[in-house]
């Protein structure tokens, strides 16, 4: 096959893994970044180039589209997908991903445990508005918030109310969610591929934190997930169209409560506390969508089967 890693640094973990699976694989495969890619939109007639020359014939892309590059890069991702190029996560799927709030209604709507969460514009709803949450302490988060920045603990009332008060001063989107105490800092990532998990960590905030992310200190070990966890798991990446998803849950005395869904999880930190091939599984799901195509002899631009609407 011939394989786009759409990524706008060669040198991250997650890319170059991905890179070395697919050609132990026998693969052709090319990063692109996104914001070097420019479209030709019109009826019949689609095309990508990249740094001056066409982008063509390829059979799948991987996306691993940084939070700062979201618009420009799905619009890249979108266009290569109405050009017949298969993709585990597509466009939309990335899009409702990394809208928190978004995902969290979905997700709700499925049935998906998770925190109790709510959200709301006017100053003069914030006293109701956490009367619906419950009592402190609350966590506090931005909406397109990623790897931990822009999530707050507040433990009093007064404090939720300030906080509340500086998002909505700097126009942010934010979402309020009750705080699992019984968590104890930590929480599982389960990375899930296709509709299995092939790897799952669980995550330890640093000292005197409350955020289990190991871009800020955390420490990370396997993790051994039970039958309602991977289900769960499962469950929110194909709620929400996702191939490739890293879902983080949070375990509670009310059974195991999603977290976020993440489009573009990363590879360093699972793969070195499982010891799990997660670039492997990943290419092979890509394999897996080829073989079925070359028995199918539907045309070629059906290929994305994740996409939903």
């Amino acid at each position: 096959m011939k394989i786009a890693i759409l990524s706008r640094n060669t040198r991250l973990y997650s890319t170059k893994r991905l890179v070395e699976a697919a050609r132990e694989r026998g693969h052709v495969v090319r990063v692109l970044d996104p914001l070097r890619c420019y479209v030709r939109i019109a009826p019949g007639s689609v095309a990508i180039r990249y740094k001056g020359k066409p982008v063509r014939d390829l059979d799948a892309a991987i996306p691993r589209i940084g939070t700062q590059s979201t618009f420009y890069g799905t619009a890249v991702l979108r266009q290569l997908e109405t050009m017949g190029v298969y993709t585990p996560n597509s466009s939309d799927a990335v899009l409702r991903a990394r809208d928190k709030l978004r995902s969290l209604q979905i997700l709700a709507a499925q049935g998906i445990a998770m925190p109790v969460t709510v959200f709301g514009d006017n100053p003069d709803d914030t006293q109701d508005l956490l009367a619906m949450l419950g009592e402190p302490p609350h966590v506090i988060k931005l909406n397109e918030g990623s790897q931990g920045t822009g999530v707050v603990l507040a433990e009093k009332r007064s404090g939720s109310q300030s906080v509340i008060e500086a998002f909505r001063g700097l126009y942010a989107n934010f979402l309020v969610q009750e705080f699992i105490a019984e968590a104890n800092g930590s929480d599982i990532r389960c990375f899930v591929v296709g509709r299995k998990v092939v790897a799952a960590m669980q995550r330890e905030a640093s000292p005197g934190d409350f955020r289990a992310n190991l871009h800020r200190g955390g420490s990370a070990v396997a993790a051994n997930l039970s039958a309602e966890e991977k289900r769960l798991a499962v469950k929110a990446a194909a709620a929400l169209g996702l191939g490739i998803a890293g879902v983080d849950l949070l375990r509670s005395r009310r059974g195991p409560l999603l977290l976020e869904v993440n489009a573009s999880p990363g590879l360093e930190g699972i793969e070195a506390a499982t010891g799990v091939d997660v670039a492997g599984a990943i290419v092979e799901l890509l394999q897996s969508n080829e073989a079925e195509l070359l028995a199918d002899t539907r045309p070629r631009r059906n290929r994305n089967k994740l996409r939903k609407s």
